[in-house]
Order: C-alpha cells, then structure tokens, then sequence
C-alpha cells in the first residue's frame, strides 16, 4: 500500500510539472503567436462582470464582426490613451463603438474608433490572477522565487541520486 501511495504521489509530481510548464509556455510564449494576449484590469469598471485585479485573454476578431454586447480591449482615444476593457453598447459603423464599463452608470464619453482590421475581444478572464502577476514583479520575490525553484530542483536531484542503491 505503501509503495503505490508512494508512485502515485510522483506520478501527481511528474503531472503538476508538465502541467506547469505548459501553462508557462502558454503564457509567455502564445502571446507572441499574436493568437492572443492577456492583460491585467486594474480599475473595476467592468465589476461583477470582471472584477479589479483580473487577468483578460483577448483575442483578435475582424472589426466588422465586433458587436453590442462584445467586451472588447482598446486604447482610448483621448489623454494618455490608456488601455481600457469595456462592453461595446452602440456600434456606430465597422470599427466605431461606444462603450461602457458595466459597473458605470453612463456611456463612456468618447467614441472608440478601432485602428487596423481586428479588434481585441475578452473571450476568459482569471480573478485575482492579477495581484499574484504584481507581486511577482517586485524584485525580492521574483528573486526569491527563482531561488527556491532552484534549490528545489537542486534538492530533488540530491535525494535522487542519494536514494540510489550502492552498486555491488
């Protein structure tokens, strides 16, 4: 009994391993595919709906597939032209859309006039997964992390090689 607790709890290892590298490869690597982007909302705008601090996956769509009700990422159009993820509730012409957070009370004021041939509509969102993406940027937990993944593995390599059975 023992000895099959003990496969099983390195068959989950070996999983939660793949598993991780996976979804890292997904997230560092699918954005550059240009399939997608993830981006963090840092206002509650679009509260209950997609509460401060969630991470958004957009993904292209051709701007005349882009209709009320989408909830879309765009640079505004005024100021300092920051990022924003609002819910499209008028559209005006192919590309031209006035929006509003869900938790606002009124239509943003400006019209968003979408550049290029695709927009960036919010097809998933994790909540919270923004705080842990902040407080991994700052320096001494980034730097505490990569450290104790490194002593980690380094660990697990030691304990294997000292399980090993001395040769005969």
């Amino acid at each position: 009994m023992r000895a099959l607790a003990r496969r099983a709890g390195r068959v989950a290892g070996r999983v939660a391993i793949v598993l991780a590298v996976v979804i890292l490869a997904a997230v560092s690597l699918g954005p550059q595919s240009g399939r997608f982007r993830t981006l963090t909302v840092l206002t509650g705008s679009m509260t209950p709906t997609i509460p401060l601090g969630s991470v958004v996956l957009v993904v292209p769509v051709p701007i005349d597939e882009v209709a009320v009700g989408d909830v879309i990422t765009y640079a505004i159009p005024v100021d300092d032209h920051r990022v924003v993820t609002h819910r499209v509730v008028e559209v005006l012409e192919p590309g031209v859309v006035r929006t509003r957070g869900d938790a606002n009370t009124a239509d943003d004021p400006w019209v968003a006039k979408l550049r290029g041939s695709t927009a960036w509509s919010v097809r998933a969102h994790v909540p919270g997964a923004g705080y842990v993406i902040q407080a991994m940027r700052q320096p001494g937990l980034r730097v505490g992390s990569v450290l104790a993944g490194t002593l980690l593995a380094v660990g697990m390599g030691l304990r294997r090689i000292w399980r090993q059975p001395a040769l005969a």
